[in-house]
């Protein structure tokens, strides 16, 4: 999988941390280039020069980093327009960006509901309809030209776990959306697929950890060592989704269409 991206350029909404930074380092892995894209140009800022630091070759060059409001169309529209003008082109599109709000829903509010939904779901919804647009815009669609789109989903969309009922009624919405778009859009040439991690060492997982062992009156610390895939025994890397990303961004990838694709290390069967 080492080149199956040379050449392209990957939007990437979340990029400055766990997942979508994982993503973002497996895409330059792969050959790519990568508009690393977060609601704080010093967080992205940073997180950019760090990859490049820590990097080889031409990470450098390959990396771009962004600042968009994943709820807002415009920064969407100008962050993608903006990623066309450095590279010359887009060729993929990785919807990473999302929030959990962690409560018993009998107690969860309105505006929690709110806010998952609209950057876990609207949002998403908003990038892939963006990047669409600007595909025929910019004159970068055609028979010869396939784009791609990643939906980061999650097995809690799958699963369905207590106390995070709005947060997995998000992601169950992305693997609806998913499942549409691609029907929807394949004559546009462009494959969407999600995927649903679980596991993941991210700063999301330590939320969640925190959030239980106040609810219980456990050490969060202790929590998130448990918090394994039980067939793997350990906790997934971040770099480890994005390697699934980046085939899943890849022509190789090209027969795999409006999937949701479990990456939990085997937790949830199907």
């Amino acid at each position: 999988m080492e080149n199956d991206l040379q050449g392209q350029v990957i939007f990437v909404t979340g990029a400055a941390g766990g997942i979508g930074l994982g993503i973002t380092r497996a895409v330059v892995e792969a050959g790519g280039c990568v508009a690393m894209a977060d609601l704080d140009q010093e967080v992205v800022n940073e997180a950019r020069e760090n990859l490049v630091a820590g990097a080889t070759g031409a990470a450098d060059r390959n990396l771009i980093a962004l600042t968009v409001d994943v709820s807002n169309q415009q920064s969407i529209k100008n962050a993608m327009n903006a990623t066309i003008d450095s590279f010359g082109q887009l060729n993929g599109l990785v919807n990473n960006a999302g929030v959990i709000r962690l409560g018993e829903n009998l107690s969860a509010s309105i505006e929690d509901w709110r806010k998952q939904f609209e950057i876990n779901v609207f949002a998403v919804h908003l990038c892939c309809t963006e990047f669409a647009n600007l595909l025929v815009e910019r004159d970068l669609a055609g028979d010869d030209k396939l784009a791609s789109i990643v939906n980061i989903a999650s097995n809690a969309g799958k699963v369905g776990y207590p106390n995070m009922a709005g947060y997995n009624a998000s992601k169950a919405a992305v693997i609806s959306l998913t499942r549409t778009l691609s029907a929807e859009w394949a004559d546009r040439n462009i494959n969407i697929n999600a995927v649903c991690p679980g596991g993941v060492l991210t700063p999301m997982l330590h939320e969640v950890a925190r959030s239980i062992g106040d609810r219980i009156g456990e050490d969060a610390g202790e929590l998130v060592k448990t918090m394994v895939p039980a067939q793997l025994g350990r906790h997934i890397d971040p770099v480890e989704v994005g390697r699934i990303v980046a085939f899943l961004l890849s022509d190789a990838a090209t027969i795999i269409r409006g999937q949701s694709i479990n990456v939990d290390g085997g937790d949830t069967p199907y």
